[in-house]
């Protein structure tokens, strides 16, 4: 069953009562990042979140750290636009923040 119904989320094997934007947004920039890499299995996304204001921590393989963040920071200026229209629609702010994993 695929859909969103009061807060719940179903799909893909995934399950979470009363997950709201947080989630999506994590599930959003998991998405787009894993089609970018070269080591999908490496890119992991924390959330510290507040009520106004979200940070993301992107963490990627050292190999792929550059696919992040692209020419001139183009790739990476790209994902925190799609991330502002999100989270501007939410009545949020968020910022990201993209680090390499050191235990690969």
């Amino acid at each position: 069953m695929t859909g969103i119904w009061k807060g719940q989320v179903y799909g893909r094997g995934r399950y979470m009562e009363g997950a709201g934007e947080r989630f999506k947004m994590k599930v959003l920039m998991e998405t787009m990042v894993r089609a970018l890499v070269d080591e999908p299995d490496f890119v992991n996304v924390t959330e510290i979140g507040g009520i106004h204001t979200s940070i993301l921590e992107l963490k990627v393989c050292k190999s792929d750290i550059g696919k992040v963040i692209g020419k001139k920071g183009r790739t990476a200026d790209a994902l925190r636009t799609i991330l502002n229209a999100v989270s501007a629609k939410l009545n949020k702010r968020v910022f990201l923040e993209i680090t390499e994993d050191l235990n690969d």
